[in-house]
């Protein structure tokens, strides 16, 4: 696996204020609303019920609610950060066309076991490309708590800035959540191809682990598909 650091793009145009849908609104989904609405960008949450259920939600946030098909279509980019279960409820046309970043960890004890996944036949971003042909999947933000999601952040050039793995196959929408990530106060180090994503999924070396730059560098290359952390060892 060659693993490689992203650095900022001169052609990058248009990324510093979008809209962002995210789908779920549980700890990530309400930290990441918090997160790019401090940063200047619209916001629109939503989850699998009734948006009059996200009322006071939205009031904490300050952001808008909607359901799941009007925050998709909303996004510029839209963020899945709903339970890896309800897959299958996602609303796949109005992400046609969409920068998706996937947030998913699959929890045996949780989603149920998954047996392409314990075999490491492929991984949760590929599961969801597949059931979203028509997006841009980008695995990112999906390998750091939520409350240290609202407090790592930094400034560029902090020493030892915080780094976060992403892995896409669309280069463009690679370079979008990468320039969200550093904005967000982080430095984005590019993992590779949505193929490689396990390596920063639940119980690796970088998962929810804090690393600078070269320490992510060298944890995602020293991860093996069949060897997990203890559970509940990345939580601090």
């Amino acid at each position: 696996m060659n693993v490689c650091s992203w650095e900022r793009s001169s052609d990058m145009h248009g990324v510093w204020k979008m809209k962002i849908g995210i789908l779920g609104a549980g700890f990530l989904g309400r930290a990441m609303a918090t997160v790019a609405q401090r940063h200047g960008h619209e916001v629109m949450i939503a989850n699998s019920r009734d948006p009059n259920t996200l009322i006071s939600t939205a009031a904490a946030l300050g952001c808008a609610t909607g359901t799941a098909q009007e925050a998709a279509k909303f996004g510029d980019v839209v963020v899945v950060a709903v339970p890896f279960g309800q897959i299958d409820r996602l609303p796949v046309a109005a992400l046609d066309g969409k920068n998706v970043i996937d947030t998913w960890n699959h929890y045996p004890d949780r989603d149920g076991p998954i047996e392409a996944l314990q075999n490491g036949v492929t991984t949760t971003s590929q599961l969801l490309a597949a059931a979203l042909p028509g997006a841009r999947v980008v695995k990112a933000f999906n390998a750091i708590l939520a409350k240290d999601l609202e407090t790592d952040g930094a400034a560029p050039g902090t020493p030892n800035r915080r780094a976060l793995p992403l892995a896409a196959e669309d280069e463009q929408a690679k370079r979008v959540v990468s320039e969200l990530v550093d904005q967000f106060g982080f430095d984005p180090v590019d993992a590779g191809p949505l193929a490689d994503s396990w390596r920063f999924e639940r119980a690796k070396p970088v998962y929810c682990i804090p690393h600078d730059r070269a320490g992510m560098v060298a944890g995602l290359a020293a991860a093996q598909r069949d060897v997990e952390l203890p559970h509940g060892s990345w939580r601090h």
